[in-house]
């Protein structure tokens, strides 16, 4: 199982010693969170204009020496809690990967990605509120010099919610099972623990598993 470790004021961000105990809590719950062993993360600057505090890494899911996913994953702090949060906490995440033709044109697509990460907050029970995002699906075709690379579509969701339950490797484990769905691999806990108003989300049929490694 991958885990993030380190000393968690050394994943970006402004994850000091002066920082609010509670910040200083959650940088290091998540920095003691087992992953995936496809998951890689790696410590990266979190934005400073968004909080006071913030916290961030990236992550890259792989198979076989081939990148299928990539993604950020940052956590927001402020002590006086912003009105749009309903909270003091608040998970941004971007998650990306290349799709297969037949899964690119799915009307559903949208819907379908954006289900994927509610799905995977309820299975690893991650309580959660307000959450908000955008799913992108973008075609890209090539020409002249680059006309032998075949046509690609490339999904991106974009997401943030509030922790609302205090348990920050659960959000950290969730965004990390949503890359590998993204990335065509089963998720890692299929049977959804109940949360309280968590929206029902039966009958989401889950990609084909693909390999497609991601374009660079």
């Amino acid at each position: 199982m991958a885990s993030v470790g380190g000393n968690p004021s050394q994943h970006g961000g402004t994850g000091k010693e002066s920082a609010p105990m509670g910040f200083r809590n959650a940088i290091e719950a998540l920095a003691g969170t087992s992953l995936r062993p496809e998951v890689r993360l790696s410590p990266t600057p979190a934005p400073r204009r968004l909080a006071p505090y913030s916290w961030a890494v990236t992550a890259e899911v792989e198979v076989d020496g081939e990148e299928l996913a990539d993604g950020r994953f940052v956590l927001l702090h402020d002590p006086a809690g912003q009105e749009a949060w309903h909270g003091e906490f608040r998970v941004v995440t971007m998650t990306r990967a290349e799709l297969e033709p037949e899964i690119a044109g799915d009307p559903m697509l949208g819907e379908v990605g954006w289900a994927w990460l509610m799905d995977a907050l309820q299975a690893h029970g991650a309580g959660y509120a307000e959450p908000g995002g955008t799913v992108t699906h973008c075609a890209s075709q090539y020409f002249g010099a680059l006309a032998e690379r075949p046509a690609s579509t490339e999904i991106e969701l974009r997401a943030s919610w509030t922790p609302a339950d205090g348990r920050f490797e659960r959000h950290l484990t969730a965004w990390a099972d949503l890359l590998c769905v993204c990335a065509g691999l089963p998720p890692s806990a299929p049977t959804p623990l109940p949360l309280p108003d968590a929206p029902s989300l039966g009958g989401v049929v889950p990609m084909p598993a693909r390999r497609r490694p991601r374009s660079h």
